[in-house]
């Protein structure tokens, strides 16, 4: 039975989820770091929200952990890096909250435009001033939205209907969804110079770090207003004090700090400042929707393979899952083949093509080739999986192509598997028999028909009389018994192949004495 820790507070109703689902779960809120190490090598699956740090050390201790879920949008809090690394899926629930973020941000403007805060504050004060508090409307202004995903596509929609004109810069909007949103695409130094109100949607990467910086403050227009309900570091605060207090922002709203909990900021002694405490998804209907969407999607995970949201690999529907993990087994298999078979003195693996036809070319291919790049790196990387694999051909300099073949096929379905090196290139195919079970069709272009098995000899030999015989012996004399025998060749006479499965390993004095056999070229012991 699978095992999750919830070391953050989440609803009773994910605990209720999990165990429903038949998984063992414990609810341990606010640990210590060390506390926390201590106990997560047992666990599957960590839940969280933002109060715990999913780092390396921890990482490091979660000897069993296969899935980190974050039940919410940001993933600050969890070293994506080092999860990926170690194998581990990280998903988070990016649309639980959407509504409820937006929405905040709504309300912070309107709490700026209408200095709320101030009024609210003067007159529980006994004053009634009046005329001191001089807002403005919304009604036709331009709003400049900076990320236009699931909340900025939200924010458009109810400033659209504030009847606001909407810019949006956003390097993944096309042309086609702005018209569809009814939003101005537009440059980011045209948003700036445009825009009388600027709102921020974006996560926090390296490319977006103080996006909005002393310098890009400076672009926008005089008496701009500042909504950042998204991510600290996304806007220099002390730029922004200093530009407040010049009178050329005439006034700003965060919900988010460089550095949270936000005990001191440059902007707290300011006017025309509004500032929340990370408030964008506390609703109660947000807090209650990312708690359920993480628990069923760990449960997915852990239970069937399905994988939904992750940060760090492909996405497998939980319809997907069942259907996909015969030809994830199949690409995996011929992974490892084509690894097995590509030693060291044959040069650096510098590329490899993965090529789907018939039913396969029809499928989520992604984490199909996942699965395949899996199998090639496990004789080169311990703890080698579906998550890591991808990176780990990345840091080993191996280009990764993927083509889907819109073509007849011999076979119902087929995966072919070409691995490049400095000096040659091999590919190994196989399909699907009776819909689940992986067998070899292809080696080196050579037909040949054949299951896996976990123990394998692979050899290469020229197609003349006598191999057959002399090979059987050798086999027979060291007391290896052949389960399956399968011979394929190029051409009568020319370069020819044959793949046995044996009951039990092929000792490496057993393999050096088939390599010396006339007419072997070349034999290779395999495992799956």
């Amino acid at each position: 039975m699978p095992k999750v820790l919830i070391s953050d507070k989440l609803s009773p109703a994910a605990v209720d989820i999990f165990r429903r689902r038949g998984i063992d779960v414990d609810l341990k809120p606010g640990l210590s770091p060390p506390d926390l190490r201590a106990i997560i090598a047992p666990y599957d699956g960590l839940a969280v929200r933002s109060a715990t740090k999913v780092t390396r050390e921890l990482l490091d201790a979660a000897t069993n952990l296969k899935v980190v879920g974050r039940a919410g949008i940001g993933v600050d809090n969890v070293d994506i890096r080092s999860a990926t690394t170690r194998g581990v899926v990280v998903m988070n629930t990016p649309h639980g909250n959407t509504i409820t973020t937006a929405e905040h941000a709504i309300a912070m403007m309107f709490a700026l435009a209408r200095q709320i805060p101030e009024a609210s504050a003067s007159t529980k004060a006994g004053k009634w001033e009046k005329n001191r508090f001089m807002g403005v409307e919304l009604t036709g202004k331009t709003l400049g939205l900076i990320g236009c995903g699931n909340i900025g596509s939200i924010v458009a929609d109810r400033a659209i209907g504030l009847k606001m004109r909407v810019l949006a810069y956003d390097p993944f909007l096309n042309e086609k969804r702005a018209l569809d949103l009814g939003v101005e695409k537009a440059e980011l130094d045209d948003l700036l110079a445009r825009a009388d109100i600027i709102t921020l949607h974006t996560p926090l990467t390296d490319a977006t770090r103080n996006i909005l910086s002393r310098e890009s403050l400076a672009k926008t227009a005089r008496g701009v207003r500042i909504i950042n309900c998204a991510r600290g570091g996304l806007v220099d605060e002390q730029a922004l004090a200093e530009a407040i207090q010049s009178g050329h922002v005439a006034g700003a709203a965060l919900d988010v700090f460089d550095t949270e909990p936000a005990e001191q900021s440059p902007l707290f002694a300011l006017e025309n400042v509004v500032c929340t405490p990370h408030l964008g998804a506390a609703t109660a209907e947000a807090q209650e929707n990312v708690a359920l969407q993480i628990a069923e999607q760990m449960s997915d995970f852990l239970l069937t393979g399905a994988v939904a949201n992750a940060i760090n690999m492909p996405s497998v529907s939980a319809e997907d899952a069942p259907r996909l993990k015969p030809y994830m087994e199949l690409c995996r298999l011929l992974g490892a083949f084509a690894g097995q078979l590509t030693q060291a003195r044959e040069g650096v693996i510098r590329r490899v093509l993965i090529e789907y036809e018939g039913l396969a070319a029809a499928l989520n291919t992604r984490p199909l080739s996942a699965a395949a790049l899996a199998g090639l790196m496990t004789p080169v990387m311990e703890g080698v999986n579906m998550v890591n694999a991808p990176v780990a051909a990345r840091d080993h300099g191996i280009d990764v192509a993927e083509t889907v073949h819109d073509r007849p096929s011999e076979y119902q379905t087929l995966v072919r598997v070409t691995v490049e090196t400095d000096r040659l290139a091999r590919s190994v195919a196989g399909t699907l028999f009776a819909g689940s079970r992986p067998r070899i069709v292809e080696i080196k272009g050579i037909k040949v028909e054949a299951d896996f098995a976990p123990h394998m000899l692979y050899v290469t030999n020229q197609d003349k009389p006598g191999f057959i015989g002399r090979f059987g012996a050798t086999l027979a004399g060291a007391g290896i018994n052949i389960a399956t025998f399968h011979l394929g060749r190029a051409s009568q006479g020319g370069d020819a192949i044959c793949l046995v499965s044996v009951d039990e390993e092929v000792p490496e004095d057993v393999l050096s004495m088939v390599r010396t056999l006339p007419l072997v070229v070349q034999a290779t012991s395999l495992a799956f």
